[in-house]
Parts: C-alpha cells; sequence; structure tokens
C-alpha cells in the first residue's frame, strides 16, 4: 500500500498508472469506521485500483473547537485502509498542500446547501464542497464512494460534479448501522455506552414517527436537542445533540396507512 503526503506525488502517481486503469475513490477525513470500511470494499469490487483519502478538512468546520476535537487515529486507519485492499492512501502533510493560496477560492451551491445542515452550520458546505472539487480533480477517478448517511452532502456532491461536467461519476452507499440502528460515525467515538444506546432512538424516530412534529416530540422527550426533523426530496432527516455531540441521520420518507372510518379505504398520511 503507498501512502502518499503531497500533491506532487499523487500527481506523479496519476501519471504513471497504464490507459484504461479503473479507479475508485473513497474521500474521508480519517477515523475511520466498518462504515468506511463498506466503501472501501465496494470500491475494491469494481475497480482495478482503489485510492483512499485523509484529511482532516479544516474549511468545513464552523467551530474551532468542533475541528479540534475530531478524532485522529493514524495508525488504526491504515490497518483499515490495508485490510480493505486500499493501493493508495493520499493524506496531506500540511493543510496547504490543499489550500496553497489559502481559502482564496471557494464552491458555492446557492439552494440545498441553505437547508437542513446547511442552515446550522454556515460555511459548512462550501468547505465540503471546495475540498472535495480539490480531491476529484487530483485523483481523477473513474468513480467515487460516498455514504447516504450523509445524504445531503451526497445529494449535493452528486450535482455539483455534473454541473460543473466532472467526468467521476459519484456512487452512494448505503448507511451502515450498529445492532441498535445508530449510524456508523465517527462522532459516535465521543459518545459515553448509555448515550449511544440513547442515540439509536434517533433512527427509530425516523422511521416510525407518524408525523414530523411527533418525532421531535418524542426525541426532545427523550432528552436530546433537535436541530431539525424535516421531509425533503422523498427523505427524513434529522440532527440533534445528545451529551454534547452532534449527530445526523436519515431514511426514505416512510408512508404510513390507517383505515378510515368514513371510507373504510386506506388514507396514505
Amino acid at each position: 500500500m503507498l501512502v502518499l503526503r503531497s500533491t506532487r506525488d499523487l500527481l506523479s502517481w496519476r501519471g504513471s498508472l497504464p490507459r484504461g486503469t479503473e479507479i475508485g475513490f473513497v474521500p474521508t477525513m480519517g477515523a475511520l469506521h466498518a462504515g468506511h470500511s463498506s466503501l472501501l470494499s465496494q470500491a475494491r469490487a469494481q475497480n482495478d485500483i482503489v485510492v483512499l483519502s485523509i484529511f482532516v478538512n479544516p474549511t468545513q468546520f464552523n467551530q474551532a473547537a468542533d475541528f479540534e476535537k475530531y478524532p485522529q487515529t493514524w495508525e488504526s486507519d491504515l490497518k483499515v485502509a490495508e485490510a480493505a485492499g486500499v493501493d493508495v492512501v493520499f493524506s496531506p502533510s500540511i493543510t496547504t498542500e490543499l489550500y496553497p493560496e489559502g481559502y482564496r477560492f471557494e464552491v458555492r451551491e446557492k439552494e440545498f446547501s441553505k437547508s437542513l445542515c446547511g442552515a446550522f452550520r454556515p460555511g459548512h458546505f462550501e468547505g465540503v464542497l471546495t475540498v472535495v472539487m480539490k480531491l476529484l480533480n487530483l485523483v481523477q477517478a473513474d468513480q467515487a464512494y460516498f455514504g447516504e448517511k450523509d445524504y445531503q452532502q451526497f445529494s449535493l456532491i452528486r450535482d455539483m460534479a455534473r454541473d460543473f461536467f466532472i467526468a467521476t461519476k459519484i456512487i452512494p452507499c448505503e448507511t451502515i448501522r450498529e445492532k441498535n440502528g445508530l449510524a456508523l460515525s465517527s462522532r459516535n467515538m465521543r459518545l459515553s455506552p448509555e448515550g449511544r444506546e440513547k442515540a439509536s432512538a434517533l433512527y427509530r424516530n425516523l422511521i416510525s414517527a407518524i408525523s414530523v412534529s411527533d418525532g421531535i416530540r418524542d426525541l426532545q422527550r427523550l432528552g436530546f436537542e433537535v436541530e431539525y426533523f424535516e421531509e425533503k426530496q422523498g427523505r427524513r432527516f434529522v440532527a440533534a445533540w445528545i451529551e454534547g455531540v452532534r449527530l445526523i441521520d436519515n431514511v426514505v420518507a416512510p408512508v404510513f396507512v390507517e383505515k378510515s372510518h368514513e371510507t373504510q379505504g386506506e388514507v396514505t398520511l
């Protein structure tokens, strides 16, 4: 497994590949878990070469404290990458490898990025889209893989790639969950065992709450500070805080059916 620490080395390696080599790319911020492994496994199955990037991107954190708390687990990340059959790890040694001009230029989306997470994290998606465009341009992969747990992020990256005519195909991958339903996330490391169990209520409410207002009320009763619980684009999204940790999740919007006493038919709510 090759570890590259500069954009120069990455570009040199990329230029050495035979024409027609299929490349799968998984961009991450490290702290790898089984969810990342699933992305890498799909990339491994569908490509000749698998590239993993590990870079904690400072421009997508709207709170400096959150950036400083982000877990960095380099040695275990390399073990996960090796076990998944990664060929190349690109992990810039300094921030200026990806931001040689500082944060002078950014990519901005003016619609969907302003809702959900974007409404509560100003500048977040500008940072995400900017760094992902840089990485896509550097790696020039045939496919790049993103988890559906961050569905808003996946949707924005997919649309950005299409709108800017980037050749890389953006592939969605199913959310991987713990046995209790909690979506795997690097942030879960900061929860106590009790907090992890309580956090499973996010998923249960997403799939079972009859209405958005019911979902919000039920989570608040359990002690969550709810940022949003909304339905958009045929999906149901939630972001909430527990034990000082912000968690997000989403599912395809459920359809509930009940009997109408007047018509004895089925009414979709």
